[in-house]
């Protein structure tokens, strides 16, 4: 023991990571843009109520907040939006606002123009995936009418005088529009219900002088992504028919297909927003590559010879995006004592340059945990990816054993990472640890690993998640009377799943989680409507009932608290309200809290500080030794 450190309960550790700048610190950097030296980047403002502004670096350095309030660039396509705004000639943008969904037209110096019609429906032409070529933005629209939804690919002129023309109809959804060089073929990837784009896709060309298509690669079974064009003849496109997210090159009509470099390594993640290609051509025809198992690096690869060279820069791992305009590259990094942030890399020299930090101030180094990348049998004998972030405090120690919390990420289909998170830090430092679990279902561990989860959802999740817990007491990590569980969205069905199934947990923690399954196929958003029947089966009430966590409330005997945007279209608030109520009928101690005007994922400061110092006095509570 150091001795400036004294010995305090665990979970009262004193912290100068407080819930308000929590709250204020996450700025949400997304899809970056570089262009002849200039970025631009997406960025949140959780201090105006989670608003999302485009950001633009010049060549200068100069940074500049394109969008004053009350602009908002968000698209709503498919409820999880992506890419919100395109760079236009001449330095403008056009992105989506986020409360009428219309595109606008920015150029310097004048005001916000829109360039697409008023919909019959508030906000019911939403755009997504924006490509700008000759004078147009090419993008996928989705038309929400009478009661349903569809979408296209259409092409809006930039002057804003003409109806958006519809090119690409007939799927259910489209993805990862590129156009040739020649401006003669529209390359995209599509998929139909009840399909995901991780279960399977198509990657089709559709020749723009007559409208004639045809597929190219992928299928049911298979996950196509992120065409690009190598020449007007050939593409490059990410499938994982192989088992995993691997980059091939192939001929215009789908002939002379060639991996580029096999690994048993992911090249691509889950596309559950649009608009992020994971891999970027260069101008002298490499490709710029992020690849591996859980996080990924960067690299080059050349694609005549195969090598492929990891670059050497200072980030553990990166998100699933990248931009160039030819020499130079931009990406979020990340690490684990480095936030989130927009780095720019000269391919030439291999110098990367850190231009903007989804954190602004981090507190002292001492206060943060080291996080340890760990493998747990499951009950199965399946090998379970997680990451341990022990307590961490200069000024404090506890005596034997600490509290832990067992981390559950959403989608299901998503991955935990090993970047900085103060979030976590705000619970280490005042001595609770976390793990950070990737149960079967996760991606980033080849497809087998995430098809663990196919018809097992509420099974796999649930024993992965208690193999952990069982695993931080069997290590001596934890103390077993004193390990919660916490989740949001897909990791709120597992958190109450768990608690349903399990005394391992001394306390549960939902943020908009589902409780139940018919209501959720019933009410929920078109791209996730028809996901359950691969995660769980068709609808069966005696299936359902023996896997959703309101058919099996009997089973929870430890507190819980429920956390729940009242806005929310992905997991609306009937869900959680309705497992508040069961757990009250049988006296089982529960607290919901809910927001208003909040959606699926936090986005305001004073939501998520409130949000978090609820969830530190619950756990404070129920970890009283």
């Amino acid at each position: 023991m150091s001795p400036e450190q004294v010995v305090l309960p665990y979970a009262t550790w004193p912290s100068p990571i407080s819930s308000t700048g929590v709250a204020r610190s996450g700025l949400r950097l997304g899809f970056p843009t570089v262009l002849g030296g200039e970025v631009w980047w997406t960025e949140d403002r959780p201090a105006e109520g989670g608003r999302t502004t485009i950001v633009h670096r010049a060549a200068d350095g100069a940074c500049r907040e394109l969008l004053a309030t009350p602009w908002s660039a968000r698209t709503r396509v498919h409820e999880y939006g992506g890419r919100s705004y395109a760079v236009v000639p001449g330095g403008g943008v056009v992105f989506a606002n986020l409360t009428d969904q219309r595109l606008y037209l920015l150029l310097p110096g004048a005001e916000p123009r829109p360039i697409t019609p008023v919909p019959d429906q508030e906000a019911g032409l939403r755009y997504a995936d924006m490509v700008v070529h000759d004078g147009q933005i090419w993008c996928v629209q989705e038309r929400h009418h009478g009661g349903g939804i569809s979408r296209s690919i259409v092409s809006v002129p930039l002057h804003g005088e003409d109806a958006p023309r519809e090119r690409v109809s007939g799927s259910d959804f489209y993805a990862g529009l590129a156009l040739s060089p020649d401006g003669k073929h529209l390359a995209y990837i599509c998929w139909d219900h009840p399909r995901m784009p991780w279960n399977g896709t198509e990657l089709r060309i559709t020749r723009l002088a007559d409208g004639a298509s045809w597929r190219v690669k992928g299928g049911p079974s298979e996950s196509v992504l992120a065409p690009q064009w190598r020449d007007d003849r050939h593409l490059y496109l990410i499938s994982d028919w192989s088992g995993w997210w691997n980059l091939y090159r192939v001929g215009l009509h789908g002939t002379s297909l060639q991996a580029l470099h096999p690994l048993e390594e992911e090249f691509a993640g889950p596309l559950w927003q649009l608009g992020g290609p994971p891999y970027q051509v260069l101008a002298d025809g490499r490709i710029a590559v992020l690849h591996g198992r859980g996080d990924p690096r960067l690299g080059v690869l050349d694609p005549d010879s195969g090598v492929l060279t990891d670059l050497e820069v200072p980030y553990d791992g990166w998100e699933q995006v990248l931009t160039s305009d030819g020499r130079v590259l931009a990406g979020i990094g990340y690490g684990a004592t480095a936030p989130r942030s927009i780095v720019r890399v000269d391919t030439a020299t291999g110098r990367a340059e850190e231009l903007r930090r989804d954190i602004g101030e981090l507190p002292d180094p001492a206060y943060l945990p080291l996080v340890r990348a760990v493998e747990i049998e499951s009950r199965s004998g399946h090998r379970v990816h997680a990451f341990v972030y022990p307590p961490s405090n200069p000024r404090a120690r506890g005596d034997g054993a600490p509290p832990y919390v067992v981390f559950v990420h959403g989608g299901p289909t998503g991955r935990a990472s090993g970047a900085l998170d103060l979030e976590k830090a705000f619970f280490t430092s005042r001595g609770i640890g976390v793990l950070d679990l990737n149960y079967g279902g996760s991606t980033g561990y080849g497809r087998a690993y995430r098809d663990r989860l196919h018809g097992q959802w509420g099974v796999v999740d649930v024993d992965d998640s208690i193999a952990a817990a069982e695993w931080l007491a069997a290590e001596g990590l934890a103390d077993p009377g004193r390990i919660a569980i916490r989740g949001g969205s897909a990791g709120g069905w597992t958190v109450m799943a768990a608690c349903c199934t399990s005394g391992a947990f001394a306390g549960g923690v939902s943020y908009y989680g589902v409780s139940a399954l018919a209501p959720l196929i019933a009410t929920t958003h078109d791209f996730e409507s028809r996901y359950v029947e691969w995660l769980v089966g068709p609808a069966d009430p005696v299936l359902y009932g023996s896997r959703e966590p309101l058919g099996r409330v009997a089973g929870v005997s430890c507190p819980m608290l429920l956390l729940q945007g009242l806005s929310d279209p992905v997991v609306p608030p009937a869900q959680s309200q309705a497992f508040a109520e069961a757990l009250a009928e049988r006296g089982v101690p529960c607290t919901c809290l809910t927001f208003e005007g909040e959606a699926h994922g936090f986005r305001r400061a004073e939501t998520r500080s409130a949000a978090l110092a609820t969830e530190l006095a619950f756990y404070q509570q129920i970890f009283r030794s």
